[in-house]
């Protein structure tokens, strides 16, 4: 059976799930890139090196972002939602955005070494002492869902 989430199913997957895609476009070219993410109050919150995904979306501030959890090709839930790219650049809100993705991201890292990409730590306070880590926000502004169960 196909059909359509609900807002409070679209809420508790995108609250969930902690990977997500990007799809952004500029300059005749589009681009689709998984990220790991936060979610809070209609807002989905990352970080990322310098790299196209960032150029593309300085240019082009609409982007569409999607989830999904998939059991098998019978048994699946998907969102996709569309918003605006903002780059954070006040540095009391990048430190609450970084240990939201650090809570995030951190119980999912296997192994006592293991340490996520781009440039980021255990430690709010560092927000890209090596390399010039980017913290943004998706404020979306519109959603929608689907499921199929077999």
């Amino acid at each position: 059976m196909l059909g359509e989430l609900n807002e409070a199913q679209i809420e508790d997957l995108l609250m969930s799930l902690p990977v997500g895609r990007i799809g952004c476009h500029a300059d005749g070219i589009t681009y689709i890139v998984p990220i790991n993410y936060a979610y809070e109050d209609n807002t989905i919150y990352a970080h990322s090196a310098e790299g196209m995904k960032i150029n593309i979306m300085r240019k082009n501030a609409d982007v569409c972002f999607q989830v999904d959890a998939i059991d098998d090709l019978l048994n699946w839930e998907s969102v996709v939602a569309w918003g605006k790219f903002e780059e954070i650049t006040n540095m009391q809100e990048k430190m609450h955005v970084m240990q939201m993705i650090i809570n995030r991201v951190m119980p999912l890292m296997r192994g006592e070494t293991a340490q996520p990409s781009h440039g980021f730590t255990g430690d709010a306070s560092d927000v890209g002492e090596d390399m010039e880590l980017i913290l943004y926000k998706i404020n979306l502004t519109k959603k929608t869902g689907r499921f199929e169960r077999g």
